[in-house]
């Protein structure tokens, strides 16, 4: 574990982490689609996602969470991850970030 790092950017490092999931489908990182709905870390480093998917029939409903985890659990400071699915509230392309618009056509 490196030096002192504050919940703030040990949040930033599991954003910048989650920015490097893709859903198969869209060209886009699933942070800027919007499915990532809460990051939480404890003050003993632990970090719980919550997300969603774009749809409950997604064929990537039990890889993409999981991919999720692993990769936060990379992050050195991390001393452990979960993902919560939830799909409440339902997805909606409002969810999209400008970057996610941008890269889709929608501006």
């Amino acid at each position: 574990m490196s030096d002192y790092i504050s919940p703030q950017e040990l949040e930033q490092m599991v954003i910048d982490a989650i920015k490097t999931v893709y859903d198969p489908e869209i060209p886009v990182n699933i942070y800027d689609l919007g499915l990532i709905y809460d990051i939480s870390v404890t003050a003993a480093n632990e970090v719980v996602v919550l997300m969603t998917l774009t749809t409950p029939n997604c064929p990537e409903a039990g890889s993409l969470p999981a991919e999720v985890q692993e990769r936060i659990r990379e992050i050195e400071d991390v001393t452990d991850a979960k993902v919560l699915l939830t799909f409440d509230p339902p997805w909606d392309r409002s969810m999209m970030s400008e970057v996610a618009l941008f890269e889709l056509g929608f501006m």
